[in-house]
């Protein structure tokens, strides 16, 4: 190891301690620091970072690994976990994630989600034209939550005018993703919110059976009538998956990239000028801030990272901000570039668990990030600090501008 190279002593978080308020709010130091000093590191915790691009990519398309243990089992099983979260496809491995994912990925496919375009153009121009009329606007809740909330519910056939009962529900439900490391009144809100999802899609669930449609819900419920193994809960897990995978991180997408875009005007004036930058754009926010800064897995086999054999069973995180950063792949990586090419971040994972809605995300982060560069000429914020969300991921809870 060269010095640069060898961690410091006193700090076995090397510079990204998770619980660091400081490292929360602007964690690319840590980042750096960790992936240069540290870039194979066994925590304080007993869990192994991984955080150069080659290593994460490594991981997440290759090497044998999953969202459980080898045998299947899951470190947080108990009745709330394994029969709610533990449930949704995202929580499982191959076959029974295979199985799940069939039923629905015909709705995620590039084709049908241009399908949806139209419909995010529209919201996007009647959001900002409410916006502009004001002179202001909450980005979090005047465009980056109802934008993809309104959609993920049109897409399941639930009623949009609902999901002020379920926003807050699924930012709570989220750290059951995380139930055995999190705080103990942390996952008794998850399993409050968890409760009331649940006996919200009962009731969905219970009125659609009798007409059932095209949509995402009807889906599913033919999928449990015709016996392809889909039990009641199972279908209820789905579905409440489905929403909160459906808009939770892309209203990270959206309230960080329009605030990088106002951070740096120029890249602003690109984009404003030259709209078909708009999937370079948003895949540049997705790398240069994205929702999802580390996914987690579980060794199935010993695996060799770096000068360390990490053996089956351990638990592993990869820290894609850190891997999106990495100068081994990306020109001047703390550049943010709205027409950046190549971009081969890893915002949506990889292997047999990449994201099933990254079409969607993406789809929402271009109508809305173009029509903001459209329609807002100049604005700025009001607080440079930002309010967090109470979700699990890197979700702002609000973000103020104001048009000048």
């Amino acid at each position: 190891m060269c010095a640069s190279q060898i961690p410091d002593p006193h700090d076995p978080w090397v510079g990204a301690n998770p619980e660091d308020p400081a490292h929360h709010d602007n964690p690319v130091p840590g980042w750096t620091q960790l992936r240069e000093q540290a870039p194979v590191h066994l925590t304080p915790l007993g869990a192994w970072r991984l955080s150069r691009h080659a290593d994460c990519a490594r991981l997440l398309r290759e090497t044998p690994c999953g969202m459980r243990l080898e045998d299947g089992s899951h470190p947080a099983e108990g009745p709330e976990i394994e029969n709610g979260p533990g449930r949704f496809m995202l929580e499982v491995d191959p076959p029974r994630h295979t199985r799940l994912r069939k039923l629905v990925a015909k709705a995620f496919t590039p084709r049908a989600i241009e399908a949806w375009r139209p419909r995010a153009t529209e919201l996007v121009d009647e959001l900002l034209d409410q916006a502009v009329a004001r002179g202001a606007m909450d980005v979090v809740a005047d465009l980056a939550l109802p934008v993809p909330s309104i959609l993920i519910c049109e897409m399941l056939g639930i009623p949009s005018d609902d999901r002020e009962q379920f926003t807050q529900w699924t930012a709570h439900a989220t750290h059951l993703l995380v139930a055995h490391t999190a705080a103990p009144e942390v996952v008794e809100r998850g399993r409050i919110a968890a409760m009331n999802l649940a006996g919200y899609f009962e009731a969905r669930v219970a009125e659609r059976r009798g007409d059932l449609s095209d949509d995402l819900l009807s889906r599913l419920i033919r999928a449990e009538e015709e016996g392809d193994q889909l039990s009641p809960e199972e279908l209820l897990v789905q579905a409440i998956g489905l929403l909160i995978a459906g808009f939770e991180t892309t209203i990270g997408l959206i309230a960080n990239g329009i605030r990088q875009l106002i951070l740096h005007p120029e890249q602003l004036e690109r984009l404003r000028e030259d709209p078909g930058l708009a999937a370079s754009a948003t895949d540049e926010c997705l790398r240069f801030d994205g929702p999802i800064p580390v996914t987690r897995r579980f060794l199935h086999v010993d695996a060799e990272f770096g000068d360390f054999v990490i053996p089956k069973d351990s638990q592993i995180f990869a820290y894609l901000g850190a891997a999106n950063r990495d100068p081994e792949v990306f020109d001047n990586p703390t550049s943010f570039d709205v027409g950046r090419s190549p971009n081969p971040h890893l915002a949506f994972g990889g292997g047999a668990h990449f994201c099933l809605g990254s079409h969607l995300a993406r789809m929402e982060g271009q109508e809305a990030l173009t029509g903001f560069a459209r329609r807002i000429e100049t604005s700025r914020l009001v607080e440079t600090k930002i309010e967090w969300g109470q979700s699990l991921f890197r979700v702002p809870g609000t973000l103020p501008i104001q048009f000048s």
